[in-house]
């Protein structure tokens, strides 16, 4: 009971949606989510007895307009947000359930204390008139603690009635299927909104029509089959908050038999707290693979690479790791990001003294480095140059260049290659109903400890698949 209790008055602040928000478990059956003054509330099902009370707080958003967009383009997408409440929710649960047994066990432990021959001379000592006043001063303490005679103002949302979405916007707007059960509640101030979310309906269907037809398709991709031996790694990178994307890059790692991903950073616009939503995403779609990843000079600060490392990724630091199918690898975040750049305890390294550090680690390193994942390859073109390196992977750019093969002045052959923006981003912008450009995931095999090949796949923004060849990789010691 202490512990149902405990879990029902419980919260959690987590951000969500680009928000801080703060969530509150309970056994409405409902998830609820409050907006604020100016957007109507939202209510739908919950799959359980166990319902949500979502109240969204602070977010960095330049306008109404602009927190709208942001808001249909994550519907889109709801799984990994989806994914974050029921964690919370469940954490909840956790914590109140082991509070209430240490509560609970309490009074077992002080009856086994006190022991039986002590229980009789307490029960021999306390007469009616006693036990009466305990249990008053007991009940008393309990209302006092209640004051069940203070009360607030009645709530201005107490008064307003849920009503389905699709009353709320009329029947001038089609809503898709998927959206009915979804009721709102809102006043004269968010009906002056109506527009804003008709607007988000839209994009909310066109994102969510686009994405899952894209990645329906993508299964089916005549993609190279992986040979015995191979290890299949799909690299993705610059996604720039286009969670839309990453179902497709997903369905695209699946048909190639992948069984690991590379992040190459700029998984974010800014690097901000609120952009979490886009790693959450590109963390639920590949949670069962291995997973190594960078920041990029967009991810500003040490919160994505603090976030992805605390969600599973391994986030590489300068050091040399193991990596996909007995290979070895090495990479450090972009040094032009605000924050980073820093050689461990060294700060105010330049792009090249960063470059510098990273050849030295890879010709120093006991076995010969497979693999050096960046955000910008021009950060390991000094390692490839001294020949330490058999591939280095980067992004960037936006554009897909190589593979190039590079000879060190040892003879040793490396190779280069620059992958597309998977979110299909414009500069850093990538959020938007489908890709702003075409929108790209390589696929990287191992065969025998080395990199043997790199085939692309690339999305157009009408729509269509491009599938390159895959290209083989040779060395000077393989024939």
């Amino acid at each position: 009971m202490v512990g149902l209790f405990l879990f029902l008055t419980s919260s959690r602040s987590i951000v969500l949606a680009s928000h801080d928000a703060v969530v509150r478990p309970n056994f409405t059956g409902q998830a609820v989510l409050h907006t604020g003054p100016v957007l109507p509330d939202i209510r739908v099902g919950a799959p359980g007895a166990i319902g949500v009370d979502i109240r969204l707080g602070k977010t960095d958003a330049a306008s109404t307009d602009e927190l709208v967009k942001r808001y249909a383009f994550i519907a889109g997408e709801p799984e990994s947000q989806i994914a974050k409440v029921t964690d919370a929710v469940r954490a909840m649960a956790l914590d109140a359930a082991l509070r209430g047994a240490i509560v609970g066990l309490l009074p077992v432990l002080i009856w086994l204390l006190v022991g039986p021959a002590r229980r009789r001379e307490v029960a021999r000592r306390v007469d009616l008139p006693r036990g009466i006043a305990a249990a008053l001063v007991v009940v008393l303490l309990g209302v006092g603690l209640w004051q069940p005679w203070s009360s607030g103002d009645d709530a201005v949302e107490a008064e307003r009635d849920w009503m389905p979405l699709a009353d709320f916007l009329g029947p001038e707007v089609p809503l898709p299927d998927e959206l009915d059960g979804i009721e709102v509640r809102g006043d004269v101030t968010t009906a002056q909104t109506r527009r804003l979310i008709e607007s988000a309906i839209d994009t909310y269907d066109k994102s969510k029509t686009f994405y899952a037809d894209s990645a329906d398709l993508a299964a089916s991709l005549d993609l190279r089959e992986p040979e015995e031996g191979d290890t299949v790694v799909a690299f993705v990178s610059d996604r720039h908050d286009n969670i839309g994307m990453d179902s497709v890059a997903r369905s695209i790692a699946d048909a190639a038999g992948a069984t690991a991903v590379f992040d190459g950073g700029d998984d974010t616009s800014a690097g901000k707290n609120w952009e979490a939503f886009s790693l959450d995403s590109v963390t639920n779609a590949f949670e069962d693979l291995d997973r190594w990843a960078v920041a990029g000079n967009h991810d500003h600060g040490d919160f994505v690479h603090s976030y992805l490392g605390d969600h599973g990724w391994t986030m590489l630091d300068g050091e040399v790791v193991d990596g996909p199918g007995g290979t070895t690898l090495l990479g450090v975040d972009d040094p032009r990001s605000s924050g980073l750049g820093s050689w461990r305890d060294e700060t105010g390294l330049s792009f090249d003294e960063v470059g510098a550090r990273l050849a030295d680690v890879a010709c120093a390193a006991d076995e010969r480095v497979t693999t050096m994942l960046v955000h910008d390859a021009n950060l390991g073109q000094q390692a490839l140059d001294r020949g330490c390196v058999d591939l280095v992977l980067g992004g960037h750019l936006h554009v897909r260049v190589g593979p190039v093969r590079v000879v060190g002045e040892d003879g040793q052959a490396g190779y280069r290659y620059t992958t597309g923006t998977t979110g299909g981003a414009a500069y850093a912008i990538a959020i938007g109903s489908k890709p702003r450009r075409d929108a790209d995931v390589s696929l990287v095999t191992y065969r025998d400890g080395r990199p043997a090949g790199i085939q692309w796949v690339t999305l157009r923004t009408n729509g269509v698949f491009v599938v390159g060849d895959y290209v083989p990789l040779s060395y000077p010691d393989r024939s």
